[in-house]
């Protein structure tokens, strides 16, 4: 494998497969059986999973609700994706790890890095829920933190589109695909990759990003064995 510790990346949306809201099950089950085939070849994997299935901070509306609290909302339903994925992960047989940027002593560990780092060196998946435990900040940027906090080799962002493109390939049917593209070109071309906190940390600490489909049997293996799958940013 190309790469031996890896950030994986994992919408909230995603969870949803054929549903509008909430979690399906058979895309849990799914997923599961991916991470699996990768963890069992020695691969170390932390995992971020966002929340919008179930509730997104920018849903609340201002007159309504405290843009804060709505956050923090968006941090639970993380840790509910998290439960939902640590037990898929677990029902495969493997061993896991939940740690929460928010203290919830009864369904997860605290996150700590020196413990984090412990976890993947000892094989077990962990998986960090509750983003960074501050509002405004996305679970991109969770996930870049985590990533450059436990010296992952990658991340690896897991979407419903197989790279990243010139345009919305879901609107503008002559959008092309980038193979490879720099942060700096990113930038200028104004592509939607990750939140800006979230990809300037990447850029920074020269952490590259790989974006790739998630939903096609196969591929996040062939993507860190360091096959031509999906879209690699870098320096």
């Amino acid at each position: 494998m190309k790469y031996k510790r890896v950030l994986l990346k994992l919408s909230g949306e995603a969870l949803m497969g054929g549903q509008q809201f909430g979690i399906d099950n058979n895309q849990l089950k799914a997923y599961a059986e991916e991470i699996k085939h990768v963890h069992s070849q020695g691969v170390e994997i932390a995992i971020v999973i966002g929340g919008g299935n179930i509730f997104r901070g920018v849903q609340a509306e201002p007159e309504i609700m405290d843009r804060v609290q709505g956050d923090y909302m968006g941090m639970l339903a993380t840790m509910i994706n998290s439960l939902a994925l640590q037990s898929a992960l677990e029902s495969q047989g493997m061993k896991t790890r939940l740690m929460s940027a928010i203290k919830m002593e009864q369904i997860a560990e605290p996150y700590i890095n020196r413990r984090a780092t412990r976890h993947l060196e000892k094989g077990r998946i962990v998986i960090f829920g509750a983003g960074t435990g501050s509002p405004f900040f996305t679970t991109d940027s969770a996930a870049s933190l985590r990533a450059i906090e436990v010296k992952a080799d990658v991340i690896l962002k897991g979407t419903r589109v197989d790279g990243i493109y010139t345009a919305d390939p879901e609107k503008d049917p002559l959008a092309t695909k980038f193979d490879t593209i720099s942060f700096d070109e990113v930038y200028e071309k104004g592509l939607n990759v990750m939140d800006l906190t979230a990809f300037t940390l990447c850029k920074e600490n020269n952490l590259p990003i790989i974006v790739f489909d998630m939903n096609k049997p196969g591929n996040l293996n062939k993507v860190i064995a360091g096959e031509m799958e999906g879209t690699l940013v870098g320096a």
